[in-house]
């Protein structure tokens, strides 16, 4: 996981799931690392932490001087429609914040952590490559945000002020995860219910290769670089069906297999009633824990994508297999 660039690196959002490991990646190879997220601990001595809103344009503008590179990783994942305007405020006025202060300070690169659910629109994907069109369906405000910012990085990559890209990685697992797992393991104390039947496949994407995909495309991004401008998926390229991988998990961890399901179209209905619940009992962002119409429909449709792409032009490739990441994350626990 080595970089050939030098200068500082700053990571948004560097405490989540996905920043904190690649925030350790480039501290691992040397680099000078700052990360900026709110309320956030101190997880490594020789990284620095700035605590600050990442739409606070003038403060982030401010944490950008001097930086070469800018990994921007922070967001909310919320796929029921509550807290819309906070999803939006962070996913796209955060991403807004990141270029402006790449804009004043000249930053030279920037890799843009996007979703692999920009292209979804509730039917099946299969092999989807790049040349997918934006979903033109609203299904959430996680979506829907993360669709308005990776536009705006793209175009902003032909400005020529900073070279960017767009990675969409997949359902990340993998240790450290602070939110598929502990759902998948909140939900095994009273039995997990698959929805419908397992025939339909998705990707998956180990942290490690994550963090390699957004490595390798710092290394390929340059002024006149062919990769700025690009969006690339980042997945393991091992589709398998859902419960199947999560069952897999479960039994790694010392879980029973999963015994019991639920037809699709109850899962759906239920799923409504949740968010018909929250819509009128809560206000601002609750916890995501996956039950949403969004989320359902995902575990009912093929989605996964060809990663030949990222392959030809990061040349990058999946290192460590999702056998091994389950082994890994497993072991982790």
């Amino acid at each position: 996981m080595n970089s050939n660039q030098q200068g500082r690196v700053l990571v948004t959002g560097g405490c989540g799931f996905i920043g904190a490991a690649v925030a350790s990646a480039f501290a691992d190879a040397g680099r000078d690392v700052r990360v900026v997220s709110p309320r956030c601990r101190r997880l490594r001595d020789e990284i620095e932490y700035v605590d600050l809103d990442i739409a606070d344009g003038s403060r982030l503008t401010e944490a950008c001087r001097g930086v070469e590179t800018l990994v921007h990783c922070a967001s909310i994942v919320q796929t029921r429609n509550d807290g819309r305007d906070t999803v939006w405020r962070v996913n796209h006025g955060g991403t807004q914040s990141v270029l402006e202060a790449c804009r004043k300070h000249r930053v030279p690169r920037l890799v843009h952590i996007s979703s692999a659910s920009v292209v979804y629109e509730g039917r099946d994907i299969e092999g989807g490559d790049e040349s997918l069109p934006y979903s033109r369906v609203s299904l959430s405000a996680y979506a829907d945000s993360k669709i308005a910012a990776e536009k705006e990085v793209l175009a902003f990559a032909k400005e020529g002020v900073t070279s960017a890209c767009a990675l969409r990685p997949h359902i990340v697992f993998g240790p450290g995860d602070s939110r598929f797992l502990p759902n998948i393991l909140d939900r095994s104390k009273n039995g997990i219910r698959e929805v419908g039947r397992r025939r339909k496949l998705s990707d998956f994407v180990y942290i490690g290769n994550v963090v390699d995909a957004v490595l390798a495309a710092e290394r390929a991004l340059g002024p006149t670089s062919p990769v700025s401008g690009q969006a690339y998926f980042i997945t393991n390229g091992e589709p398998v069906p859902f419960f199947g991988f999560v069952e897999r998990l479960l039994v790694a961890l010392g879980h029973p297999p999963i015994k019991r399901s639920v037809p699709f179209w109850a899962a759906y209905a239920g799923a409504g009633l949740v968010e018909a619940y929250h819509a009128l009992t809560r206000t601002g962002v609750t916890p995501e824990d996956g039950i949403s119409r969004f989320a359902v429909r995902y575990l009912a449709t093929h989605h996964y994508f060809s990663i030949d792409k990222a392959r030809r032009d990061l040349h990058w490739t999946p290192r460590i297999s999702l056998a091994d990441g389950i082994a890994l994350t497993a072991a982790a626990k």
